[in-house]
């Protein structure tokens, strides 16, 4: 070990003279004794302290940046930058094997060495059990439905391109592209497939939409149908197709209103080919015995069609309320007029925006919940096309004690429709509802379609839809058109990217994928958590995107989930999952897990402390269903190795500091300075000349 305060300077050493205490000595039998293979310089560069400092100096700050992207986006993309990215790895590996240089840098070992080794073992040891964990571990999530058989299907949180070749073999790509996602100038290969085809990702979208676009067929299939329709008043034009009869694809809701399509004839059609009349309604006046109820009242008014509003009772029943939107002027947002009671009241948009004003002369409020100067559905929700008053609409909400009042019912052109329970703009129909306006087709075996028509100011009427021909539906000035029909028609979706902004809610992301096989390429979007059917020779390839997918050895059924209430309120307070874990030799273990308690299966002690056990703790649930629960399973084979590593690094530090016998590195007397020398004394025999170097 060379003397920093000599002549010499830092890594020289010089042979000991007449004088010289037995340190030096000492020092320059130390250095007489390093091997050759720890003199050489790449064990140098890898045991020196300054690739230490440049190595501990950079994981600090990736672990910075790291939290940063993690709090910013989520740990997804952390991971993927930073503590999954293959530099981190790489860096991870330079710091064991300083570590490890440096520890053999000292050999011989001696006692002053131990803390220092016993420190530097535990670090190695951590990152060991680290890297065990990154590759071997298992970590992801499970959905349990209440009396379903056990599921041992675990999502984890990495996309996963899932082909089903014709050789029967399911095989899984990696597909994660928050950074460098492939193009069609550089796509991502994937290599060939069973049947000889090609396979490439050529493009990534992070939304995609799909359209049904179904294909015609000789025979089988569902009858289907393209419709259009279309509003004068909002300069609106919405199409789809329909599939008769089908769960999915047989629904059109626009929000305000809903289309379907069936097989076989309107009930209200007449065999003659007549059609029915619609109901003839007249409005009922309460009568005065009938007790008061509070009641609230959601209403939807356009300027353009002041005698077209759309409202619901949320609650008790409707107010009788007439209100009108008077045009804008001068740069308002005009005015609206409320008839109720016999009473005529108005009010300033602008000025009364969000807030409850009295309705003179009645017990009722009134509310002005939004305004649109130019209104217009977007994907069933009212929206806002521009700023200027092209079409403007509001919607008011109505509350008071009263005597509900029956809706007037009329043989206007034009219809009304429900409105949100929560007097908030109107929204898609809760599932299996169905929205007041709707439109029912049917068609039958020889193509004639007929309808059932429902307004709430026009009442119930069906008669036959010819083709091309527009069918005035009596919501606002809402035209339908049947353009297309088939007989027999097999689903297929067509799917494309669209902006964020411009996308339904909680859009997937996909990616697009190329087949090539005999000269023939074939090209299609897959968004996450599809599956497209490819038409390979000799038989077809099943291509899905999504969660990958990790099969376990054991299996999960949820057996129970229970949710505690806070008292006096309808607040969870915690939730818990009984769960039963099979295994497929038979073998079953029943245990509960809730939030900070989780479960260990196998449950013996030297499992849990090995880390070789699955550890099932409660991830999530869904309030609309009580018969639904989320766990999160983890398993990680390095567990062990991390604790043994972080106990060692604490015992390693103590004894640096706090145990005296391994505190310093030389033991004996000091280094004194020595008398010069006469420059002409020659030295004596079996005198060594000084050493320069290491």
């Amino acid at each position: 070990m060379a003397n920093s305060n000599s002549p010499e300077g830092l890594g020289s050493a010089r042979a000991p003279r007449a004088g010289d205490g037995p340190v030096a000595v000492a020092n320059f039998a130390n250095s007489s004794e390093q091997l050759a293979w720890q003199r050489n310089p790449v064990f140098e560069f890898f045991a020196s302290l300054k690739l230490a400092v440049v190595l501990l100096a950079v994981l600090i700050i990736a672990a910075i940046a790291g939290t940063i992207y993690e709090s910013s986006f989520d740990a997804k993309v952390a991971r993927a930058y930073v503590y999954g990215a293959p530099w981190f790895n790489l860096w991870l590996v330079l710091l064991g094997a300083n570590l490890t240089a440096s520890a053999l840098s000292r050999w011989p070992w001696r006692k002053h060495h131990l803390a220092f080794l016993i420190t530097h073992l535990g670090i190695i040891t951590l990152l060991i059990g680290s890297l065990i964990g990154r590759i071997w571990g298992t970590e992801g999530t499970i959905t349990l439905f209440k009396g379903e058989p056990a599921a041992n299907r675990l999502l984890v949180d990495q996309h996963q391109l899932r082909v089903h070749d014709v050789d029967g073999i399911v095989k899984g790509y990696a597909a994660e592209f928050l950074h460098h996602p492939p193009t069609p100038q550089h796509p991502r290969n994937l290599g060939r497939l069973a049947s000889g085809a090609r396979l490439q990702i050529v493009d990534y979208a992070p939304a995609i939409e799909g359209k049904l676009n179904p294909k015609s067929l000789t025979d089988g299939g569902a009858p289907a149908l393209h419709f259009t329709i279309s509003t004068a008043m909002m300069n609106q034009r919405l199409d789809s197709w329909l599939l008769a009869n089908d769960p999915q694809h047989g629904n059109f809701s626009m929000g305000l209103a809903n289309i379907e399509l069936k097989r076989g004839i309107a009930p209200g059609f007449g065999r003659d080919g007549s059609p029915s009349r619609p109901d003839e309604r007249t409005i009922t006046q309460p009568s005065k015995s009938e007790a008061e109820v509070e009641l609230e009242e959601s209403i939807f008014a356009f300027s353009k069609a002041p005698e077209d509003q759309i409202g619901r009772a949320a609650k008790g029943g409707s107010t009788g309320a007439k209100v009108r939107l008077d045009p804008p002027q001068n740069g308002s947002k005009g005015r609206i007029v409320i008839l109720l009671d016999g009473k005529e009241n108005s009010f300033d948009v602008a000025e009364n925006l969000g807030r409850d004003v009295q309705i003179n002369g009645t017990p009722f409020t009134i509310k002005i919940d939004n305004y649109w100067p130019d209104f217009r559905i977007q994907d069933g929700k009212p929206s806002s096309v521009t700023d200027q008053p092209n079409n403007p609409a509001v919607l008011v909400t109505i509350r008071g004690k009263g005597v509900p009042a029956k809706a007037p019912e009329t043989k206007n052109p034009h219809g009304g429709t429900e409105m949100p329970t929560t007097g908030g703009p109107p929204t898609m129909p809760a599932p299996g509802g169905e929205a007041p306006n709707h439109l029912t087709l049917f068609i039958e075996d020889d193509g004639a379609i007929t309808y059932d028509l429902i307004s709430r100011k026009n009442g119930k009427s069906s008669g036959k839809i010819d083709m091309n021909k527009p069918l005035p539906t009596g919501w606002a000035d809402w035209q339908v058109v049947v353009d297309k029909a088939m007989p027999h028609a097999g689903q297929w979706m067509d799917f494309a990217p669209v902006a964020s902004t411009a996308a339904t809610e909680n859009p997937p992301d996909g990616v697009r994928i190329r087949i090539q096989q005999n000269g023939a390429t074939f090209e299609q979007w897959v968004p996450a958590g599809w599956q497209i059917t490819v038409p390979t020779s000799p038989a077809e390839t099943q291509i899905a995107y999504g969660w990958k997918i990790v099969p376990l050895p054991i299996g999960l059924e949820l057996l129970d989930f229970e949710v505690k209430r806070n008292e006096g309120s309808d607040s969870p307070a915690g939730f818990k999952s009984t769960l039963r874990v099979v295994t497929a030799d038979g073998q079953a273990a029943t245990g509960s897990c809730w939030m900070n308690n989780p479960f260990s299966y196998p449950g013996a002690w030297w499992r849990t402390w090995t880390g070789l056990t699955y550890k099932i703790s409660q991830a999530s649930w869904n309030p609309e269903n009580l018969a639904q629960s989320t766990v999160q399973i983890l398993r990680d084979p390095g567990w062990l190795l991390k604790w043994i590593g972080s106990l060692l690094v604490v015992v390693g530090v103590f004894m640096m500091f706090y145990l005296q016998p391994y505190r310093k590195q030389t033991e004996g007397e000091p280094i004194l300075p020595s008398a010069p020398e006469p420059q002409n004394r020659q030295p004596k025999p079996g005198r060594t000349p000084a050493v320069i170097g290491h």
